[in-house]
């Protein structure tokens, strides 16, 4: 069942982002769950030591988490946008 939640989660977070890179018109829905999952990693790596909240991937359900992963996630993209456009947006 956690898997199934966090799939979800995960892919409601890499939407979000998305919406909020403006990538959301060349993602689908694999994509989405990918991209908010490594994203969640990536912010658990970066973000989660400065503020001291867990993200969606260390079994942590609460807003800060989501808000951390979505962090992650936007990071993701901006680095995958810098990479294939030479500009974070």
């Amino acid at each position: 069942m956690n898997l199934i939640i966090w799939l979800v989660v995960g892919g409601l977070i890499g939407w979000v982002a998305s919406k909020i890179m403006h990538t959301d018109a060349q993602q689908g829905v694999i994509l989405n769950v990918v991209v908010g999952i490594i994203g969640a990693a990536l912010g658990g790596w970066l973000v989660s030591p400065l503020i001291g909240v867990g993200t969606i991937n260390q079994g942590v359900f609460s807003l800060g988490a989501l808000l951390v992963s979505l962090v992650g996630a936007v990071i993701l993209l901006a680095i995958v946008n810098l990479v294939r456009r030479g500009s974070p947006r």
